[in-house]
């Protein structure tokens, strides 16, 4: 896995960093830091492989700070001010973020740091032992996956997030194509270009949106409408 570290002056904008390299599979957050001097002090004792550094900090900035480091790890910078990239990429840097960041963006920035490192694995096939569970490879594990506890499965690029009743959800490198092959047609159906859903799952249907709770609406995509409309069809009570 890839250590990291993640500088930046303002609170929020630094726990973002660290809650999007916390639930990257590739990425091991070491420690966070509100300013350049600490983070220099903790280097000398504690190599790591990728900093996401803060271009506009106080006193030294993320860009002086970079400069300043003998065999410095790899960055990638993160800012809201977008005439910085071109210097940002005189000093090698991996990639070049800008605020508001979304972890989509995110993830193809730490794509880049995997690519680099050599460290990207190839994709991953699910290892189906029977119809009540699925075998995946996370994190350099295998994880067994009781699929009747599999709420729906997120799409990200090169990537699946399958989001779970009773556990946070997991990520792996595997292709929602796969996925779809994969699975059981009676239990989980695609109903986005981003999304496959447990029917079984399902409570409420509000004009094609799929709502799961309070927070998730899994909109049906126009290509897989008719598809999801005969299955809600057949399982009217008339």
């Amino acid at each position: 896995m890839i250590k990291c570290i993640a500088i930046d002056d303002e609170p929020l904008a630094l726990k973002q960093i660290v809650n999007y390299i916390e639930k990257t599979p590739f990425l091991n957050y070491v420690e966070g830091f509100d300013n350049a001097f600490s983070a220099m002090e903790f280097l000398q004792q504690n190599p790591v492989d990728l900093m996401f550094v803060d271009i506009n900090m106080p006193d030294l900035s993320g860009m002086d700070f970079v400069k300043s480091l003998d065999n410095a790890p790899k960055v990638i910078f993160t800012t809201a001010y977008a005439e910085y990239a071109l210097e940002g990429f005189r000093v090698d840097a991996l990639d070049y973020l800008l605020k508001p960041i979304g972890y989509s963006d995110f993830l193809k920035a730490a794509n880049k740091a995997t690519l680099w490192f050599g460290k990207l694995e190839p994709e991953v096939s699910t290892l189906k032992a029977d119809e009540e569970f699925m075998m995946i490879k996370s994190e350099h594990k295998i994880i067994r996956i009781n699929l009747s506890d599999i709420k729906y499965i997120e799409g990200m690029r090169e990537y699946v997030r399958i989001h779970l009743t009773n556990q946070k959800p997991i990520m792996t490198l595997l292709s929602m194509k796969k996925v779809e092959e994969s699975l059981s047609n009676d239990q989980f159906m695609r109903v986005h270009r981003s999304y496959i859903v447990n029917l079984k799952r399902m409570t409420t249907i509000e004009r094609m949106r799929i709502i799961f709770d309070e927070k998730v609406y899994i909109p049906v995509g126009e290509q897989y409408k008719e598809k999801f409309q005969e299955y809600l069809n057949k399982n009217f009570l008339i």
